[in-house]
């Protein structure tokens, strides 16, 4: 392998029934900068059928360059098709960095991917840079050991170098309209003998639990709040707000909430106009996912805990005496 051959940042647009996600933005966000850094182009690549109306859209948000590869065989997300589809194309282009969304579908994909190019794969990554001093690696760093510890990995010897990175964790550019760019069409070599698994029905269920990392105001519990019924306060004050409850490691590992509600390392990365920390010390791994929200409350009992010191505004009490109180100022403004 031949390193100097590999030029190029590679952001795989993920797409669900014609819908670009919100991760395939953010990357292309993040993308730009290490494209930037390294005086290369910034590539989105787009596997689907149908995909017109995507292309402009990763051209707003980034892309210099956007690489179509579409079939029918590729309008649902299958692992086989899909790890066909891009090695081929990463074999035949070369990118020497290709970013992929640490979604569901992304996990999937991206060791698979990884596994036939021979190369390594950095997984859930919260954050991304370039070594300027040491051949202009890509620096990635993830949490490890539970949580407890960040290493930052570089895949020195291999191409490309390849990282999924955690929903949320980078924020996506402001969209521009006038920005222009190359739209490549490929030809697709793909027939059902490549795919081992078939999709026979597409079955969408509602979902109870409103996706955290989209919502403006999180209410969020932890150890502090003591059991699942106090966790019906926070649920008053998040309904007042139009916002919705989250948690921390230690109130998942009880039973209180949800591990879809998590906030953290090991939970999801969020960024809301206001984040409420109630009964929460304020651990490096929970700080990590929400301390890049607009504007921060702590209620604790401990006025030395450390989300105190990262707050905006920090409350020293009891939150089963404070939360009502906030709710009932919230709805005599309302009422106004």
């Amino acid at each position: 392998m031949n390193i100097a051959d590999y030029k190029g940042v590679w952001v795989f647009a993920e797409q669900r029934d014609g819908e670009l996600q919100k991760i395939s933005l953010e990357l292309l966000g993040k993308g730009r900068e290490i494209a930037d850094k390294l005086g290369v182009e910034l590539t989105a690549l787009l596997l689907g059928d149908k995909t017109d109306a995507m292309t402009s859209e990763l051209v707003a948000f980034g892309a210099d360059k956007v690489i179509v590869a579409e079939h029918p065989l590729l309008a649902h997300f299958t692992t086989d098709a899909y790890t066909k589809v891009i090695c081929e194309l990463a074999n035949e282009y070369k990118p020497e960095i290709v970013f992929i969304g640490a979604s569901y579908l992304g996990r999937d994909l991206g060791p698979r991917v990884a596994g036939r190019l021979s190369t390594g794969l950095t997984a859930d990554c919260t954050s991304l840079d370039i070594d300027t001093e040491n051949n202009n690696n890509l620096l990635m760093t993830r949490p490890a050991f539970g949580g407890n510890l960040m290493a930052t990995i570089v895949c020195g010897d291999h191409r490309p170098q390849m990282a999924t990175i955690r929903p949320g964790v980078f924020e996506k550019l402001a969209k521009d309209e006038t920005r222009t760019c190359v739209v490549e069409k490929v030809t697709v070599n793909l027939t059902e003998g490549d795919i081992r698994t078939k999709t026979l029905e597409v079955v969408k269920l509602a979902k109870d639990i409103a996706d955290i990392a989209e919502a403006n105001f999180i209410v969020s519990g932890g150890r502090g709040v003591g059991s699942k019924e106090n966790f019906a306060l926070l649920e008053e004050l998040a309904t007042s707000l139009g916002g919705v409850v989250g948690g921390s490691r230690a109130a998942v590992e009880n039973g209180w909430v949800d591990k879809a509600v998590q906030v953290g390392q090991t939970g999801k990365t969020v960024r809301p106009n206001v984040y409420i920390a109630c009964g929460i010390s304020g651990a490096i791994q929970h700080l990590a996912g929400m301390q890049e929200s607009d504007y921060i409350i702590a209620i604790n009992k401990d006025a030395d805990a450390p989300i105190m010191k990262t707050a905006d505004v920090a409350i020293a009490g009891d939150f089963m005496k404070i939360i009502p109180e906030m709710v009932a100022e919230i709805n005599a403004l309302k009422n106004k």
